[in-house]
């Protein structure tokens, strides 16, 4: 049932508070007791069991409405007009049926499971070339040169972007522009990266490449329909912006918990064949996506509580993944445990939507504590960092790599 909104006049999740950008899990761990189903001072619902969570993300009567037409589409008229939401509005990360459906199937014809496993051994060879190039150097920014790179390189080969044109990829993305100075940045980025794809489509149009974007040129659905190339732009732009942002998550947030679980780490040294258990535990103790949001279609009712039509539904993801109903001893890091199924990248039908080569490229990195078997952190600078507000990614750490020693340290 819905509760009490404040406690000692506070509200029970402030997404601006300080304590909770630091550490989300206790805050979250009070609205799971007291309040699972809240409703905000700002009338928007926060749901914060994994059971309310599954069901709201499987359940056709919520959708994204990224249109805001349940309400007053007027209201988001000049917002899609700026290049950036333009082309996000066309991704299927925040379409709903039926054009996610179409979206979704189209895109899948060329993302096949032959393709995703090549990928494999070229993100391995990805991992080695990045850590050969920092280890002369004594010392690296495991953000910085490692996971942030990782995942825009590896999409880069996926779409087979040429290699002299890569840079222009890696210098990182805002996924939430808040100021107009923020959001004429990314404009011009998108208007910079559309034209450049228009070109790349032209070129690859009447190409028998191998890659993805030649693939998605010429896929069909039974209709004999194909992606505009609007809709290809975009969903391209999705690679980049939602796939390489959880990927680096990954591997921050995950090295941190690593470190602070020595135990953990040490089990994965010794035993490289539990990366792919643990990358799932990695994604669940410390989500790279910590939360999502969906919109009531019509009147609903969630735990006796009824979300009224146009109505928006917070989804804690990261509580969901700590819900002791679902895990025992949810606290606990624990890279054998069994059937882990994160609900960190959504559910439903836009379950991993947020297309990202996590998995294979977490497990590539913490699989290679065999490189570095003897990884350390300085948790005070890791404090201060997280303290400063970095929600997703807690970490930007070095490594500093002296013969077989290697520490990790947070700037």
């Amino acid at each position: 049932m819905a509760m009490a909104q404040t406690t000692a006049d506070r509200p029970l999740l402030d997404l601006t508070d300080p304590r909770f950008l630091a550490d989300p899990y206790p805050f979250y761990r009070l609205l799971r007791e007291r309040a699972p189903v809240w409703r905000s001072p700002t009338g928007l619902w926060v749901l914060s069991r994994h059971a309310d969570i599954a069901a709201v993300l499987k359940d056709p009567r919520f959708g994204h409405d990224f249109e805001n037409k349940l309400s007053d589409p007027r209201s988001r008229d000049e917002l899609l007009e700026e290049p950036v939401f333009r082309g996000l509005r066309l991704s299927m990360l925040v379409r709903d049926p039926p054009d996610h459906t179409r979206l979704r199937g189209l895109v899948a014809k060329a993302f096949t499971a032959r393709r995703l496993e090549e990928m494999r051994p070229k993100i391995a060879a990805l991992v080695e070339t990045l850590l050969d190039k920092v280890e002369p150097r004594g010392g690296m920014d495991a953000i910085a040169d490692f996971a942030r790179p990782l995942p825009v390189l590896v999409i880069c080969d996926l779409l087979g972007i040429p290699e002299a044109d890569r840079p222009r990829f890696l210098g990182g993305y805002r996924p939430t522009p808040m100021t107009r100075e923020e959001l004429d940045e990314v404009n011009a980025i998108a208007v910079r990266n559309r034209g450049y794809f228009e070109d790349l489509f032209e070129r690859r149009r009447d190409a028998d490449g191998d890659d993805l974007i030649s693939a998605l040129l010429h896929v069909r659905d039974e209709h004999d329909g194909r992606l505009t190339h609007d809709e290809l732009a975009a969903n391209i732009g999705l690679l980049f912006g939602a796939g390489h942002e959880t990927t680096t998550h990954l591997i921050g947030n995950g090295l941190l918990a690593l470190h602070r679980h020595p135990d953990q780490w040490q089990k994965l040294v010794e035993n490289p064949a539990l990366a792919g258990n643990a990358v799932e535990e990695l994604l669940r103790f410390d989500s790279s996506v910590q939360l999502t949001s969906r919109k009531a279609f019509e009147d609903v009712t969630l735990d006796g509580t009824i979300v009224r039509r146009g109505e928006s539904v917070m989804c804690l993801l990261g509580a969901a993944n700590r819900d002791p109903e679902v895990y025992a001893d949810p606290e606990k890091l624990d890279i054998t445990r069994a059937g882990v199924r994160a609900i960190s990248f959504g559910g439903g039908i836009h379950h991993r939507d947020r297309f990202s080569p996590a998995g294979a490229a977490a497990a590539k990195t913490h699989a290679g504590g065999q490189r570095a078997p003897d990884v350390e952190a300085d948790d005070h600078a890791a404090r201060a960092y997280a303290a400063a507000g970095t929600m997703g990614s807690k970490i930007a750490s070095r490594i500093s790599v002296i013969g077989e020693q290697a520490s990790l340290w947070s700037l």
